[in-house]
């Protein structure tokens, strides 16, 4: 006999032999359960008529959909037998019914019936993990590394795998390097302990064991890949030359290179990227996963050529994402003004979860055109799937409206959908935009303090009502605050550090607003950012730069109001020359 199920079928036909026999023979008596020829070691113990009930009574409970009731008899038949089969069947029905306790007591029994077992132990150490008792968790662990020491590269990562799920990252750390003592010349599991040290915030502890990895297997990709992050955490210089090593010792090493044409990328550096990504393809030209990496940082770098060469590739090869290409190559297409073409890939989005931003998208363009009413149209036409949709398609139609200048629709499109959804962060957010187009600023405050109330850490929110009042030269201590509060939320927003130079600048503060300013138009070097930096900078006295700063920006963005209204102030004579140039 194996396992339970074929002890009760035994145990049937004793009964049922027994009663045949019994008007010759008189009763039956009990017999002891068979052993089994192989497996654990099994206890002597009688099917005893009471025996027999109580495994009955435990799988029919469990039968009759009872869990709790079928865990608590069926941990006392193993209790009571010490028959590793019932610990065993125990701990499945207490797991099964989240009595952990239970499956605690009747996993130890399992396991102290039949200790050469792997799942046992494993059983025992994953509930002792799931009570944060690390302490007890530490010998069912060792004895789950030591029984298959061959095998202590797989092993171990799935051992800090469960340890992870306890959140004192320090402790697992620390019992992490204990279990790693005997295997320290093993790559893995020097890595392990590193991936342990990154959790628990120990950067030098990181970079110390990935690198002990590494002297172990020079070659270990994945170890490579998480030294250069450590390192990053460090220095962005000191990483780049690590991988820039690594990939000329290891020039084949795919992912190594994508990593290194990332961070370049991510530092700026789109020319040496690019380069990086163009071994990619060559080396692999029909991996679709490297062709929408490179079309990706063509797209960052508005090099629309190369983003629409390597998407196609991209397709070519089979990607696995389709629709986000063909969204892609709709922005690209929209990009260019080529407006009927972004419609058809826009268009070719006809489900999943890029369906509703490929039909808004597809609105807008329709809306450039000049066709706000089929635009909206289009959106109204959609059905949408549940009321998650129903409010995208609401604020993509107000933002039609917002676009077209049609503010006082949107608002009050928006305070319909309001309505129904008063407590809606997105909806309240937008109407609060709106609303102070339409100078309605007593709804903006309104709307924007409930969404802090909702929201406590939605930085735009504490940005928009400081730089509401900013702008308007009001409450300008008040203002600061809201948007050091923003700041202190989102520390490297470019449109936030812009909203703190400006209102520096509002409070007399110009040498400090400048600085702000600056740094906000590097991350920022937009319309409305460059306008604030060159009017502080004016005001400075660096009126050739404000002025550089309002020529360059006019030929790109002409017929933005920020701009348009600073540059009339202060150097009118700019606007003629932006009129011509951008004709």
């Amino acid at each position: 006999m194996t396992n339970l199920y074929k002890m009760a079928r035994v145990a049937a036909l004793l009964i049922a032999a027994a009663a045949g026999a019994a008007h010759a023979q008189g009763p039956a008596q009990s017999k002891p359960v068979p052993q089994p020829k192989s497996g654990p070691a099994l206890p002597s113990v009688e099917l005893s008529p009471e025996l027999l009930y109580k495994i009955m009574m435990a799988e029919i409970a469990l039968q009759r959909g009872l869990p709790q009731s079928a865990a608590l008899a069926m941990l006392e038949v193993a209790r009571e037998t010490g028959d590793p089969r019932l610990a065993r069947r125990a701990t499945e029905i207490a797991l099964n019914a989240r009595m952990n306790k239970e499956a605690l007591e009747a996993a130890s029994l399992w396991l102290k019936a039949e200790p050469q077992s792997a799942q046992a132990r494993q059983v025992v150490a994953s509930l002792l993990v799931g009570q944060d008792n690390l302490a007890e968790a530490r010998a069912p662990l060792e004895q789950w590394l030591a029984a298959d020491k061959a095998n202590a590269s797989r092993n171990f990562p799935q051992v800090a795998q469960l340890l992870s799920r306890n959140k004192d990252k320090k402790a697992v750390l620390a019992l992490l390097k204990t279990l790693a003592r005997p295997y320290n010349g093993i790559a893995e599991v020097r890595l392990t302990v590193a991936q342990a040290a990154w959790a628990a915030d120990d950067v030098d502890g990181a970079l110390t064991e990935s690198r002990a990895a590494l002297d172990i297997k020079p070659d270990l990709e994945l170890g490579a890949l998480f030294h250069a992050q450590a390192l990053s955490r460090r220095s962005i210089a000191e990483a780049l030359k690590f991988l820039e090593r690594f990939l000329d010792q290891h020039p084949k090493s795919n992912d190594m290179r994508l990593a290194y044409a990332r961070l370049l990328s991510s530092e700026k550096r789109p020319a040496e990227a690019r380069r990086q990504f163009e071994i990619l393809v060559e080396a692999a030209p029909k991996n679709p996963e490297i062709a929408m990496a490179v079309a990706l940082l063509a797209m960052q770098t508005q090099d629309y050529d190369a983003a629409e060469k390597h998407f196609h590739g991209a397709l070519a090869a089979g990607h696995k994402t389709p629709d986000a290409i063909w969204l892609f190559l709709g922005q690209i297409h929209e990009e260019r003004k080529n407006y009927d073409e972004a419609l058809k890939w826009y268009a070719g989005v006809t489900s999943g979860e890029r369906f509703m931003s490929a039909q808004a998208r597809y609105a807008a363009v329709l809306q450039k055109q000049g066709k706000l009413a089929e635009a909206r149209k289009h959106l109204q036409s959609i059905e949408p799937r549940d009321a998650a949709q129903r409010m995208q398609l609401a604020r993509a139609e107000a933002d039609l409206l917002r676009e077209a200048q049609a503010y006082g629709e949107a608002y009050d499109l928006l305070g319909k959908m309001l309505t129904g959804s008063p407590d809606s962060v997105d909806l309240l957010y937008d109407q609060a935009m709106i609303a102070e187009k339409l100078d309605k600023i007593d709804v903006l405050e309104r709307n924007l303090r409930k969404v802090i109330e909702l929201q406590p850490d939605h930085a735009h929110a504490y940005n928009a009502l400081g730089y509401t009042f900013a702008d308007r030269n009001q409450r300008l201590p008040e203002a600061k605050k809201l948007i050091e509060k923003a700041l202190e939320l989102a520390p490297e927003d470019g449109y936030i550090i812009d909203s703190l130079g400006w209102v520096l600048f509002r409070m007399g503060m110009t040498s400090e607003a400048v600085v702000q300013l600056r740094r906000a138009f590097q991350l920022r070097p937009e319309a409305e950012v460059g306008a604030h930096l060159g009017e502080a900078l004016w005001v400075e006295g660096k009126r050739d730069e404000a002025q550089k700063i309002w020529a360059k920006l006019l030929q790109e963005t002409p017929a933005n109001d920020t701009l348009q209204n600073t540059v009339k102030r202060f150097a009118p004579a700019l606007l003629p020359a932006a009129k011509s140039t951008s004709k």
